[in-house]
């Protein structure tokens, strides 16, 4: 059996598991039904509408190249962000998208509100299976939110497949995010593609870093017109997405003054 037909059974086994404890816990993971999922309770939601549809395919593209790490952060954010309490996230990613944008770690993922142990992190070679695998999880309705990771424009990825993902994410209610590095935005069936870049932190106390920071740019909504730019700041605790604290209140940003120099040189002493 080859290596990707050895991951995609085991993601079906895996998935099986998950529906089979899910019928088991009886009314507390039952599928998600239609609404929207919040995410600044502010301007992006009334730009949405009301909020991110939940139960749909969202397309989310960097801003550059050196915005692959932002553009993840975000989709992961709204993967949190829509992931009813207690379910996992499926996060499946091509090889390639791993190599040019970084491995996934325990620490970063913990900062931005996941526990580690809430992923199932699937990593294939070949696009081909990498949609096929996002598929597989996008029909589960005991998941929490699916992310499907494929490098660059594969001819594989076409408006069919694209349907496909809507058509499963309506049937479970599971909302899928389809994270493009290294390709164009391009019409699709997406309902909503988003372009994100990295933004600008304000350092926390002792000048430790920032809250994460995206700037925004809707550039697709089938509802609506597209909207932005907007700069937000992601709360890992309440999972929104609030304004920047700089533009909150700038005077409850903490002054970060230089250490003053000490009135006379300290005198040491060399061991040994």
């Amino acid at each position: 059996m080859s290596t990707a037909k050895a991951t995609l059974s085991a993601l079906r086994q895996r998935i099986a598991a998950i529906e089979a404890t899910a019928e088991g816990a009886g009314d507390g993971l039952a599928v998600a039904g239609p609404g929207r999922i919040a995410l600044d309770r502010d301007q992006v939601d009334a730009a949405l509408g009301g909020g991110l549809v939940r139960g749909a395919l969202h397309e989310i593209h960097a801003a550059t190249g050196a915005d692959n790490i932002a553009a993840s952060g975000f989709s992961l954010a709204l993967a949190l962000a829509a992931a009813p309490a207690g379910r996992p996230i499926v996060w499946v990613r091509q090889d390639y998208a791993a190599q040019e944008g970084g491995g996934l770690h325990g620490d970063g993922l913990a900062a931005l509100g996941l526990d580690p142990a809430a992923l199932i992190l699937v990593k294939l070679r070949d696009p081909l299976a990498v949609l096929r695998a996002g598929g597989e999880a996008a029909r589960c309705g005991a998941l929490g939110a699916v992310i499907v990771e494929p490098w660059g424009e594969p001819k594989a990825l076409d408006l069919t497949v694209q349907r496909r993902f809507q058509l499963a994410a309506e049937a479970s209610g599971v909302t899928v995010f389809l994270l493009r590095p290294g390709a164009r935005p391009k019409p699709d069936g997406a309902e909503t593609r988003w372009q994100v870049a990295s933004g600008p932190a304000a350092p926390l106390a002792m000048n430790a870093p920032g809250h994460p920071t995206f700037d925004l740019t809707l550039l697709r909504h089938r509802h609506g017109p597209p909207g932005g730019p907007w700069r937000v700041e992601w709360n890992r605790d309440a999972k929104l997405f609030k304004p920047p604290a700089l533009l909150r209140d700038p005077a409850a940003v903490p002054r970060l003054e230089p250490a003053a120099p000490p009135a006379e040189r300290a005198l040491f002493r060399l061991a040994g």
